[in-house]
């Protein structure tokens, strides 16, 4: 097996063959997107999908309500679920670009793979936060360099690659912090219930939801909710609903020709007012002078 930086140097290679321009690339492999920036970014707003996300190279900060985790090509980070996050590329060079890639995951993979054992699984008593950044393993390094390679194979995708993509996320459940992976797989735990509470108020974002509407979904007391779901989540099941429409406000103040007002109703806000002051809080500016701020960039990108 080849040594870590090896590995590093190959799959730098490879990400750069594959992208050659700044950007995000959808990949042959599903599931597989490869990431390529020359300078650091500024920081974005977005939901994490569950997904492993190795960094080639340079460096990244991801803000999660509070907590900040950086990563760099000796770690790894993983969530294993939708997350309301800030990300920022913050080592990046023309000489030396950031190069990553990002592996989503379904949870059914991780049940899957664990079913074997599923009877010996135990619920943690308290959910762990859902994200997380390790070090690098070799063998790990090893079957990730194995799946990139298949981008130079495309007639070999639909057979190797289910597999590579197993035995990275199995290298990830025997890792450390397998089980912030493992308690998602644990039915009728209560990282469990808080995943179906999360995709739940995905979906339904947009409407007034209850504290007690998500207790009964997840057979939990409210207060018992409130609890695991800020320690799977970093944040209240409130805040994590205002990430979510403000994050959607964003995206259609600038993609589509609306209005604040607009905006706002569409994403669940009855107060216009109130609406910009979250949205200035969140993101630093009012609506209307962010989307010029960002026209502003975007001509001069």
């Amino acid at each position: 097996m080849k040594s870590i930086i090896e590995q590093q140097q190959e799959l730098a290679s490879l990400i750069e063959r594959h992208t050659g321009k700044d950007g995000v690339y959808e990949t042959e492999i599903p599931s597989l997107f490869l990431f390529r920036e020359s300078h650091p970014t500024t920081p974005k707003h977005g939901v994490q999908r569950p997904s492993f996300c190795l960094i080639v190279q340079g460096r990244k900060d991801v803000w999660l309500a509070e907590e900040r985790f950086t990563y760099s090509p000796t770690h790894y980070l993983v969530a294993s679920v939708d997350l309301p996050v800030v990300s920022q590329v913050v080592e990046a060079s023309e000489q030396v670009p950031y190069l990553a890639l990002r592996l989503e995951i379904a949870i059914q993979q991780v049940i899957e793979l664990l079913q074997p054992i599923q009877s010996n699984l135990r619920p943690l008593k308290k959910p762990k936060r859902a994200m997380f950044v390790s070090t690098v393993e070799p063998d790990l390094l090893d079957a990730v360099t194995r799946l990139i390679r298949l981008l130079d194979a495309p007639n070999d995708i639909g057979v190797l690659a289910p597999m590579y993509q197993k035995e990275i996320l199995y290298r990830v459940l025997q890792g450390p912090y397998g089980d912030v992976l493992k308690q998602m797989a644990v039915r009728n735990s209560h990282a469990h219930h808080i995943h179906h509470v999360i995709q739940y108020m995905k979906k339904h974002y947009r409407r007034p939801i209850r504290v007690e509407e998500l207790a009964e979904l997840s057979h939990m007391s409210p207060a018992s909710l409130h609890r695991h779901f800020k320690a799977v989540s970093g944040m209240s099941p409130i805040q994590f609903q205002k990430q979510l429409r403000l994050q959607e406000a964003r995206r259609l103040l600038l993609t589509e020709a609306i209005d604040a007002a607009d905006a706002a109703f569409q994403v669940g806000y009855e107060s216009p007012s109130q609406f910009s002051r979250e949205y200035s809080r969140l993101f630093g500016r009012p609506p209307k002078e962010d989307v010029k701020h960002w026209q502003t960039e975007r001509a001069n990108a």
